[in-house]
């Protein structure tokens, strides 16, 4: 086991280095730069006047010193200056990372606690009419895109209510921030939950028909000892897998319902940081998703090892 969890970190920091490379350099290929943006804002190009402002930011020095001191800076904790509102980048970053935190860990959470229990009873009671009930809600939840689904509900929600449930200021208790977060987290974790249905569901089947399941029957094992005890637990690899990517996808991709929303995260910073070519916000806030992303991909395969010992045998 520890052997498998060291060859699955040094993989993980290897990673992280290609794309903190990759990042940097895909930022610096794409034409212009915050330099060309403000000018061209202003209407007029003094050569001299850019010339001093590309090498107050940095920006005339070669691509490998400039990465050099980015990741300098990363591991010393300073991650540079906002070139737009000249603000230290953590100073920009850091308040928005707990709110889309918040927004993404409760849409995961309505993913997991209805698309797994949905997805178990669908496989459980397979061709009945529930079954096809549940295949029909979970079809539609594939089918119906987020901004749309988060439009509807925000009209539902004001026409039952009479509130708008969008972000106007910092929640002051729990039940505010449940409350804030609770619409369009639904929204995202919809089409979440209706994935992991439909894998949980085809997982169970899968499963439900292996020879250890007739032999636990045949021995006279109850139902729920047979699907919860024996048959889950070796249907939720892939399940596990998908839950881990969604939740990865959660971080990086609420750029729509962020936006519908007016919810102030680092999803819908990052399309303005991007818009405006800010590369001390763009580039860190990629590379903090790539964290994200690497680290929970990371905690699926030790969790892999965790719920099926051959893995960190076979490794």
């Amino acid at each position: 086991m520890v052997t498998y969890f060291v060859r699955r970190l040094l993989l993980m920091l290897l990673t992280l280095f290609g794309i903190s490379v990759i990042i940097f350099a895909l930022l610096r290929i794409v034409p212009g730069n915050v330099v060309d943006i403000l000018f061209d804002a202003a209407g007029f190009v003094d050569a001299a006047d850019k010339a001093k402002i590309e090498a107050d930011l940095g920006l005339d020095k070669p691509i490998p010193v400039q990465y050099a001191a980015w990741i300098s800076g990363l591991a010393h904790g300073d991650l540079g200056y906002s070139y737009v509102s000249e603000k230290p980048a953590l100073e920009e970053i850091l308040p928005r990372i707990p709110i889309t935190a918040r927004l993404a860990g409760m849409a995961l959470a309505f993913s997991i606690l209805f698309g797994v229990p949905l997805g178990v009873l669908s496989a459980v009671k397979q061709n009945t009419a529930l079954d096809y009930v549940l295949r029909l809600v979970s079809l539609s939840g594939l089918s119906m895109p987020a901004f749309w689904l988060g439009l509807l509900l925000l009209m539902a929600f004001v026409a039952t209510t009479g509130m708008i449930p969008i972000y106007s200021q910092a929640p002051k208790s729990f039940w505010d921030s449940l409350l804030m977060y609770s619409v369009p987290a639904a929204a995202v974790g919809f089409r979440s939950s209706a994935l992991i249905m439909r894998l949980t569901r085809s997982s169970m089947l899968e499963v439900l028909r292996q020879d250890y399941i007739r032999t636990a029957r045949s021995k006279g094992a109850s139902e729920n000892s047979i699907n919860y005890r024996h048959a889950l637990r070796n249907a939720m690899l892939p399940v596990v897998t998908v839950i881990g990517i969604e939740a990865a996808f959660l971080i990086g991709g609420l750029i729509v319902t962020e936006t519908v929303f007016n919810i102030p995260g680092i999803a819908r910073f990052l399309v303005e940081a991007i818009r405006l070519r800010d590369y001390p916000i763009v580039q860190n806030l990629v590379m903090f998703i790539a964290v994200i992303v690497v680290a929970v991909n990371f905690a699926v395969d030790i969790l892999y090892a965790a719920l099926d010992p051959r893995i960190r045998y076979s490794n």
